[in-house]
């Protein structure tokens, strides 16, 4: 009977998902020898070739790519086993990897954790700062346990099977502009439109702050926005407004209550909204990953 090790099914598995050993060595600090020692071991326990040559790196074999499906069920079946038998003990402890973009981690998630702190203290959780697409196949992959997510008005995200989304908050997104700028000194809306020739400041390309600008701009607007400044940081957006007159659009959370250097105003031409989203892999949850659900949706009511 072949008897095959979770921690090496592991690494076959992030070679699967990552592509080269590098990727692999990179997202879990091992270095690519040892690695490779491993993935030489696992090769010996199944008595089949899981690896070739291509290039200057290597790919899976057929064989390899029959065992890392198996690998994804057994790894699957081997965390429904840790969470089912830490639920049956009652106790909350462990760890808890969480991740998310930075105005839901400093609004949500720190707060979060710092009452996980008082109430939990047996549980251990890390926060990461994390886009999207960078998450979501960290979280597949075993890397996080809990992703806060955001969603815009007509730019739908990626659901990838094997994922469980639960939405947490909605809010409007504001325009943001200059005191000096020459819109900012009338109250009320103002068009995407009159903003035709503006300097726009959002994320990076590629993320879905960037795609919403920019198609906001387009379908609102009837125009390419020069986004001449990029930045997943929206304190660095927000700097930007105020120093250089470029404008933004941004979600009420990453806002400050009260700033002068800042003039926030409504879009006259819609209501655009962006959703916050908690997403965790499908199957039990465990005790500690639940306990920072339930802080998490706590500090939603608070900040909502």
């Amino acid at each position: 009977m072949v008897m095959f090790d979770l921690r090496r099914l592991r690494l076959l598995r992030e070679l699967e998902e990552r592509g080269t050993l590098a990727a692999v060595s990179a997202a879990l600090d091992y270095s690519p020898s040892a690695i490779s020692q491993q993935l030489s071991v696992l090769e010996k326990e199944a008595g089949a070739r899981l690896l070739e040559k291509a290039g200057r790196g290597v790919r899976l074999t057929d064989a390899g790519r029959l065992l890392a499906q198996h690998a994804r069920v057994l790894l699957t079946a081997a965390e429904a086993a840790a969470a089912d038998l830490a639920a049956l003990g009652g106790e909350v402890r462990g760890a808890v990897r969480a991740g998310g973009l930075q105005s839901a981690a400093r609004r949500l998630l720190v707060p979060a954790v710092a009452r996980m702190m008082l109430q939990h203290p047996q549980v251990r959780v890390e926060v990461s700062e994390l886009e999207l697409e960078q998450a979501l196949p960290e979280l597949r992959l075993g890397g996080v346990d809990l992703v806060i997510s955001d969603e815009y008005d007509g730019h739908p995200r990626p659901r990838p099977a094997g994922l469980r989304f639960a939405p947490l908050h909605e809010e409007p997104l504001k325009l943001v502009l200059s005191p000096a700028h020459p819109l900012a000194r009338q109250d009320g809306p103002v068009t995407l439109a009159s903003l035709r020739e503006e300097v726009w400041v959002a994320s990076a390309a590629g993320t879905g702050h960037h795609a919403m600008v920019v198609g906001t701009c387009r379908s609102l607007g009837g125009y390419e926005p020069d986004v001449r400044h990029r930045s997943n940081d929206a304190e660095i957006q927000l700097d930007l407004v105020r120093t250089t007159g470029a404008v933004g659009l941004l979600p009420v959370l990453t806002l400050p209550a009260a700033d002068t250097a800042l003039v926030i105003r409504d879009v006259a031409e819609a209501d655009i909204r962006r959703r916050l989203v908690a997403v965790t892999r499908q199957g039990p949850t465990a005790p500690a990953l639940r306990a920072l659900l339930g802080a998490v949706t706590d500090q939603v009511h608070r900040v909502g």
